[in-house]
């Protein structure tokens, strides 16, 4: 059997692939698993400075695989115990861990972005999607809700209303939409050779800086003004006169490219605003 999903770890960058390409990237119980094994694993990697995300095949993620629902354990309490009770749950995590991953992520879209998988792609930072991309999230036609982090992911990328069309609707939203709405970052022909491209552009970047950025915005963008300026006060100081600040200054100055150590925190649980 083949890996579900596939790493590949080049110049501080990870290559993370759904590969499930003959059902269309569809999310199984075992697709669950392995994408929060994989995110888990890769938020500790002190090494990695940029993450790019896509799907094998025709499509980046169909959403969630139907032979779910003949699944005796699934269908009759599929938040028994080790799947829910505990947040994020077993169904969450595969789109929220990219949310709090350490490092930006950025999807690459292609074909559809269904249900589950539009809810994972929400969760990273920057989203490239091929023209012909279509996204929705899809839940209603099975007369569910979106459970898979959507209410703090989606809430960062549109307004309330587009969120609840969308929602009560199932409607497929093209490429075009979806830029305008702010689903979508940008679009591009090569949507994978895109995100790569960007992801070696911040690996060039302090790391330390890159994943303090991120926590900044992540942590305060919904939060009161004064605790937002004092994190970032915070934040600045455990960077400056650091070996990685120092480098980037003078790899500047020198006009070379910059010789940077591993960042000093492996996840966001490591950064205190002491």
């Amino acid at each position: 059997m083949s890996e579900l999903v596939t790493v590949e770890i080049k110049d501080y960058v990870a290559d993370v692939r759904l590969n499930r390409a003959e059902k269309m990237n569809a999310l199984s119980i075992p697709m669950f698993e392995e994408i929060t094994r994989v995110g888990k694993e890769l938020a500790h990697n002190k090494e990695i400075r940029a993450i790019v995300f896509s799907g094998e095949g025709r499509g980046f993620c169909a959403g969630l695989d139907l032979a779910n629902f003949t699944d005796a354990d699934f269908s009759t309490d599929p938040f028994g115990p080790g799947r829910g009770g505990f947040y994020p749950n077993f169904f969450q995590l595969p789109g929220y861990v990219w949310k709090k991953m350490p490092v930006p992520v950025i999807c690459a879209l292609h074909g559809v972005a269904y249900g589950g998988g539009f809810q994972i792609a929400m969760g990273a930072d920057i989203r490239i999607a091929h023209p012909s991309t279509k996204l929705s999230v899809m839940e209603i036609k099975w007369g569910l809700i979106p459970d898979m982090s959507t209410s703090q992911t989606l809430r960062d990328l549109v307004r309330v209303d587009v969120a609840k069309e969308l929602t009560f609707t199932g409607r497929v939203v093209e490429s075009e939409e979806a830029l305008h709405l702010g689903l979508v970052t940008s679009i591009d022909e090569n949507p994978r050779d895109a995100a790569l491209k960007l992801a070696a552009t911040i690996a060039k970047r302090n790391p330390n800086a890159v994943t303090y950025g991120k926590y900044l915005f992540d942590n305060t963008w919904h939060g009161d003004e004064y605790e937002g300026l004092k994190a970032e006060e915070r934040l600045q100081a455990k960077i400056l006169k650091t070996p990685n600040q120092i480098e980037a200054v003078m790899s500047e100055m020198e006009g070379r490219a910059a010789n940077y150590v591993a960042r000093d925190v492996a996840t966001f649980d490591d950064i205190t605003l002491d």
